[in-house]
């Protein structure tokens, strides 16, 4: 995962409740920086970091996530000052998902175009990570020359919002699925699984959790050190992915009476 420098703040995007910014960066690329100051707090950065890093290595359309390097006194210049205030509570490491400019949002009636390979594999994407954020009411996709692009991950793995039995609830089902936008069209669920399934190996998890930076770890969680709170999300993770895999036959299940 790269990391960039954030050297100018565009406007602010008053979408939802984290207040996300347009910036520029050093690499003249511009991006949709997520704060780890934000209400939400940086737990919504550790889920959009690792599915993002899920989504590439599945092969799915999600834009570029980096982490960017925040100096405070970029909101200097900003008149409001909420967000004065989001920016300087924000210094150092924070997330950004590549800007795609001119992209218009997915609208559900059209999920018909969406081929049913493609469908599934995300259906089944959502299913793993327990993304409940993926409904007809906010689709958080984009259409962007011509193709679906997948973003807004932070309410996945809602898991780490409260530990409590975490090992247990990995291998329950996701019985949010039945909201998912894309699953009226996602018919080959189980091909999804045959073919997904096995990219995610438990060295993968490691490496993915590992890029997750220290400071945004142990916020609100029973955890002493940063060792162990990293090493609950890959127990999380690599659970889950275990068979039998209660999510997936949820996921077919609540299909198949919906039809």
């Amino acid at each position: 995962m790269r990391c960039v420098r954030a050297t100018r703040y565009v406007l602010p995007l008053r979408e939802g409740g984290s207040l996300p910014a347009l910036i520029e960066a050093d690499d003249d690329g511009m991006y949709v920086l997520k704060f780890h100051g934000a209400g939400q707090g940086p737990k919504v950065l550790i889920a959009e970091l690792i599915c993002a890093e899920i989504g590439r290595v599945l092969e799915l359309p999600i834009p570029e996530v980096v982490l960017v390097d925040l100096d405070p006194a970029l909101g200097n210049n900003e008149p409001d000052g909420e967000i004065q205030s989001l920016v300087q509570g924000s210094a150092g490491l924070n997330l950004a998902i590549d800007f795609l400019p001119g992209a218009l949002a997915f609208d559900p009636l059209d999920r018909l175009s969406v081929s049913s390979e493609l469908a599934s594999a995300i259906v089944w994407f959502d299913a793993y990570l327990t993304n409940v954020d993926r409904t007809p009411r906010n689709t958080n996709m984009l259409l962007w020359h011509r193709q679906l692009w997948l973003i807004d991950h932070g309410a996945a793995l809602y898991v780490h919002h409260s530990w409590d039995n975490y090992l247990q609830r990995a291998l329950s089902p996701f019985s949010n699925i039945r909201e998912h936008v894309l699953l009226p069209v996602a018919n080959d669920i189980r091909q999804a699984d045959r073919l997904l399934a096995p990219r995610i190996t438990p060295s993968l998890i490691e490496d993915i959790v590992a890029r997750i930076p220290d400071e945004w770890l142990l916020q609100h969680t029973p955890f002493e050190d940063v060792q162990a709170e990293r090493q609950a999300y890959s127990d999380y993770l690599r659970a889950r992915i275990e068979s039998p895999r209660a999510f997936v036959e949820e996921a077919i299940n609540v299909r198949t009476q919906g039809l």
